[in-house]
């Protein structure tokens, strides 16, 4: 058998294991049943697949994210190490043939999802292979008081019967002591050892600050701060913007989101390895495999959905032990919003019955009829049909995922493309002599820029929209342009593949899940509360409340969080009289500069400014600063 150590240089250049992989691994390789829970970036995936690797015969993961998945089994590919997953809608013939290039072609390492676990023929297939390890990644999905429960993780154990005599390893970041018990039990494991590091980070500044204008803010921090990067914002479009405002303010940035390409997302994320542009504006769709040691600051413009997230997100900073910021910028319209997306997304059983129906009968399925082929699924386009909100669809559709009921495949990085490849005076004379498609075309022109250069990515469901009409037309509109060699259009047909796990039975269905569901639901807001309370308490070091929330005691304060520093801060009697001094010695000043000059809370300044104002000792210029009033 190849030594640990030897395989971790082999395949990921390193020497050394970090704290607690090596006796995870150890443990693993004694046929141990193993809970390992290591805050982001404490490398879980090398703790299951060293010894798989080490060990003759394959190692099943089970994992709940096809985009993970991928992920991981491109990573280990380019390794040089041999790893398949089950792709989404694949037929029975192109899993026997999977199966059938498992056994026999050298696969160390094949991804599943638990909801495949419910198929009979896949257990069989499983039941076959000489399996080494069984791992069992985002474990805490298989708790009702885990951040993202999905009951089909409690399927899982059937492979104890299956594969009696392989060890089990559940691997998490975020789970306190209820978790790790239901873990234990839900999974049936033999005496699992515990493997369990501290949330604590001596080096992460958790800073919390109210305040109106962040993008003033923003200009400030990295101004003062020159470490590489990330800021976390709630939506595509947002990242695009912010990055581009910290550009035109000569601040090297890229963005990453969801909706780019493969090119565009590796083109963004090694321009940030690089530094090439040291921030990066993203999603959380940004955070897997992103292992750079030096990442002094990760910024929250947004509320993240829970402290979970908070935590696995903020812990991207300082992986090389150094000083690092966590900071939230946040306000009352904040706090709104947040309130108000959650409302728009919180559903009823009701509702998820009245959606679930709706998609059967969107692709006209029978009841007791069950269609095992994916269905290409635009999600604008069945809420506009059927009058949905797409915040609770998208809910709804991640429930009946984690119920196991569909799989939902998404596809939304793929987008139709469009290129004008006659020159304009071409266009003009065409559309004189075509004028029924007259204004159809220049609306396409007015609505993207750069169409006679290059590919441009579109939208048919947005252009419908606009224009009045059906999809359909938008595409055959298209094709008559190609046809006439106007332009070059690739079409992608769906956002998404659909594949539903069980046959219609409507409300009988959801009725089997409702507890489920319900819990789902409960939890979320439970935790939506949870988030926005920590947010609020700022009489309780932040560590400690981070600590608490995940049943570890800590009483020693961090020292280097808002509210620590808040504490240690000097009385600010003496702070009018420090203004005072500030605006001798220096030209007119903003309450930003006077902000960024003292050791004082923003608040705490601004309150002194207005009384100085009062007392007629200064006063307010034309260019809008605070100067001595003579």
């Amino acid at each position: 058998m190849i030594l640990p150590k030897e395989i971790l240089k082999k395949y990921w250049g390193f020497s050394e294991f970090r704290p607690l992989q090596e006796e995870i691994i150890t443990a693993a390789l004694e046929q141990k049943d193993v809970i390992a829970l290591l805050p982001t970036g404490g490398g879980k995936s090398i703790c299951f697949q060293i010894p798989a690797i080490a060990k003759e015969g394959i190692c099943l993961v089970i994992s709940p994210l096809i985009a993970l998945m991928q992920d991981q089994v491109e990573s280990l590919t380019q390794k040089g190490i041999k790893a398949i997953s089950i792709k989404s809608g694949s037929t029975q013939d192109e899993i026997i043939t999977l199966f059938d290039n498992i056994k026999f072609g050298g696969t160390k390492f094949l991804y599943i999802s638990p909801e495949r676990l419910q198929s009979f023929f896949i257990q069989q297939k499983i039941k076959e292979l000489n399996i080494n390890l069984i791992a069992i990644d985002e474990a805490h999905c298989i708790s009702e008081w885990g951040h993202d429960f999905r009951p089909s993780y409690r399927n899982i154990k059937v492979l104890r019967e299956l594969k009696p005599d392989v060890n089990f390893i559940a691997l998490t970041a975020t789970a306190n002591e209820k978790v790790l018990k239901d873990i234990s039990i839900n999974l049936d494991l033999k005496k699992p050892q515990l493997f369990k590091k501290s949330f604590y980070r001596e080096n992460l500044a958790y800073q919390i600050f109210t305040i109106e204008d962040k993008l003033q803010r923003l200009l400030q921090i990295f101004t003062k701060t020159k470490v590489p990067a990330i800021i976390y914002v709630n939506s595509r479009k947002k990242t695009e913007q912010i990055a581009a405002f910290l550009n035109a303010n000569n601040f090297k940035s890229s963005f990453y989101h969801g909706g780019l390409s493969s090119v565009e997302k590796n083109i963004a994320f090694e321009n940030w390895m690089t530094e090439k542009t040291p921030i990066i504006v993203a999603t959380n769709a940004f955070g897997m495999g992103i292992d750079k040691a030096n990442v002094g600051l990760v910024i929250h413009l947004d509320i993240p959905s829970s402290i979970e997230n908070y935590v696995q997100e903020t812990g991207r900073a300082g992986r090389n032990n150094k000083k690092s910021f966590a900071v939230l910028l946040y306000n009352k319209s904040d706090a709104l919003l947040f309130k108000d997306r959650l409302e728009r997304t919180l559903l009823t059983i009701k509702e998820i019955k009245e959606i679930h129906k709706k998609l059967y009968q969107f692709f006209q399925i029978s009841l007791g009829e069950l269609i095992e082929e994916p269905f290409p699924f635009n999600l604008l386009e069945f809420c506009k049909k059927y009058n949905f909100s797409v915040l609770k669809v998208d809910t709804a559709l991640k429930i009946l995922s984690n119920n196991g009921i569909i799989e939902i495949s998404s596809h939304y990085n793929k987008k139709s493309t469009l290129q004008f490849i006659v020159n304009s005076k071409t266009v003009l004379n065409y559309l004189d002599n075509n004028p029924i498609i007259k204004k159809f075309t220049n609306s396409i022109l007015r609505t993207y820029a750069g169409l006679f250069e290059q590919e441009v990515n579109i939208d048919e469901f947005f252009i419908a929209k606009k224009a009045a009409i059906t999809t359909n037309l938008v595409v055959s509109n298209f094709e008559r342009l190609q046809k006439d060699n106007i332009i070059e259009y690739k079409a992608v047909k769906n956002e998404a593949d659909l594949t539903f796990l069980l046959p219609r039975e409507d409300d009988y269905t959801i009725n089997r899940f409702s507890r489920e569901m319900k819990q789902f639901i409960s939890q979320k807001k439970q935790k939506s509360d949870d988030l926005i309370q920590f947010i609020n308490n700022d009489t309780i070091c932040r560590s400690i409340q981070v600590l608490s929330y995940f049943d570890e005691i800590k009483t020693e304060k961090c020292g280097i969080c808002d509210v620590c520093i808040s504490e240690n801060r000097k009385s600010t009697a003496n702070l009018a009289s420090e203004i005072i001094e500030l605006l001798k010695n220096k030209q007119p000043l903003s309450s930003s500069e006077i902000s960024e000059s003292l050791v004082a809370n923003e608040k705490d300044i601004l309150i002194h400014l207005r009384q100085l104002l009062t007392d007629d000792k200064i006063k307010i210029n034309h260019q809008n600063k605070y100067q001595l009033n003579l």
